[in-house]
């Protein structure tokens, strides 16, 4: 089942139980997902699991600037449903790698690409971003591709 397979469904069970929270998120992630599509597959395509995932992620940015605005304007209370909301979008994501892991694949990219130099971080990038598969954010890869590679 497809990611948006299972927000679909979750969406429908989230109306069943009557929990607004949860249906109000799933129905933005829904269309944040279906804009996303249309714009890059046209309306009859299907996004691959990396794109679906790195929607989510973005949602889950969203929340967590959200968060920080409300909290510096002492609005916590809207801060709270911010962090709610978050916590719901996260359970979309897959596993995370760990650190270990991590640093295994981009040991692996940099061995495979030959790299050497900051100049070849993108090809590196670009070899982890297809292996990891959204399940860890670009700026922690970018960051050990860079303390491996200078």
């Amino acid at each position: 089942m497809s990611l948006s397979e299972t927000i679909t469904s979750d969406l429908k069970d989230a109306m069943r139980a009557k929990d607004s929270l949860r249906l109000a998120v799933l129905r933005s992630l829904k269309t944040a997902i279906t804009n996303t599509t249309i714009e890059k597959c046209g309306a009859e395509g299907q996004l691959d699991a990396g794109t679906e995932i790195g929607v989510v992620r973005t949602a889950i940015k969203q929340r967590h600037d959200s968060i920080e605005k409300f909290e510096e304007a002492g609005r916590n209370d809207l801060a709270e449903n911010e962090k709610k909301e978050a916590a719901i979008l996260e359970e979309y994501l897959p596993a995370a790698l760990t650190e270990e892991e991590i640093n295994q694949l981009i040991d692996e990219a940099i061995n495979e690409t030959g790299a050497n130099s900051r100049k070849e971080m993108g090809q590196v990038m670009k070899i982890l971003q297809q292996k990891t598969e959204g399940r860890v954010d670009n700026k922690t890869l970018s960051s050990g591709v860079m303390q491996r590679l200078s």
